[in-house]
């Protein structure tokens, strides 16, 4: 998951749908991926997140499986921390390694209240005249690429509305800065090998590079024109967050996506505070 993504008690019943009156708080997601191009498969992850009353750890690692490993073997894992204020996530540190047989990189971040304080990318990033330099200015209000992916929906009612899609995620990787544009496309169903099985919100997927990109590649080319994309949004049990269950984009190569195979997610109850305490 994460090698595809550089550029990631079960529900019972059909859905569970949490609206402002749960009694619930907190929860947990343990999800596995698989990653296909054009059928065929190219890598798998592993997604982990606890998010409780104060704090939230989200942590992924991935590897290349099938056919991919017959021309390199490659390795991922990035993990994001920080605190939880009314619901909301606030990244304090991000931290991302991938290692292939040719080469590794390595990414390492300190944020405060949406601003990169300190970061480290290993190795450096390749002198070239036409890139567009990454300034101060650059890593103020943005988030890590783990956390982007964990978004809350505004308000206190469904979950499933056009609100889990319609925003804009600005994103500092260590390396590049770039805004990824969601919007509303439709609701849809999924069912898990194991794990969820409900509604997901489709929400298409647009790329803009701010700074550190080099406009001329192909590839940023490529990406900039894509308006194929798309990404499926489930919850995370006893909270107000949604995160990709399926991700999708053509490429010259065929049919890129990323899916869930397996998806369990629990809602947590809220630690008891003194107040609570005295009243029970």
């Amino acid at each position: 998951m994460v090698l595809a993504g550089a550029s990631l008690g079960t529900f019972l019943g059909a859905e569970l749908v949490y609206g402002g009156s749960a009694a619930w708080t907190q929860g947990s997601l343990d999800a596995q991926y698989q990653v296909t191009l054009g059928g065929v498969s190219f890598g798998k992850g592993a997604w982990r997140i606890q998010v409780s009353d104060d704090h939230f750890t989200a942590s992924v690692n991935g590897t290349t499986t099938g056919v991919m490993r017959l021309f390199t073997t490659g390795r991922g894992a990035s993990v994001s921390r920080g605190s939880v204020t009314r619901g909301a996530l606030h990244a304090s540190s991000y931290s991302s390694s991938i290692a292939t047989d040719k080469k590794y990189d390595e990414v390492r971040m300190q944020l405060s209240s949406g601003s990169v304080k300190d970061y480290m990318a290993e190795p450096p990033t390749t002198p070239d005249p036409q890139r567009v330099p990454v300034k101060d200015v650059h890593r103020r209000n943005v988030v890590d690429p783990m956390t982007a992916a964990i978004m809350r929906v505004p308000g206190t009612g469904d979950t499933f509305v056009p609100q889990a899609c319609n925003r804009k995620l600005s994103v500092f990787d260590g390396r590049m800065r770039y805004d990824l544009q969601l919007a509303y496309k439709r609701l849809d169903r999924v069912k898990s090998q194991r794990g969820y099985q409900g509604t997901v919100v489709v929400c298409s997927v647009t790329f803009a590079p701010i700074a550190g990109h080099v406009p001329s590649r192909p590839a940023i080319k490529y990406l900039v024109q894509l308006r194929e994309a798309e990404m499926w949004l489930a919850p995370i049990a006893g909270t107000r967050l949604m995160v990709p269950y399926r991700i999708s984009l053509p490429t010259p190569l065929g049919q890129g996506v990323l899916q869930a195979t397996q998806f369990l997610t629990v809602p947590r109850s809220p630690r008891p505070t003194p107040t609570s305490a005295r009243s029970q």
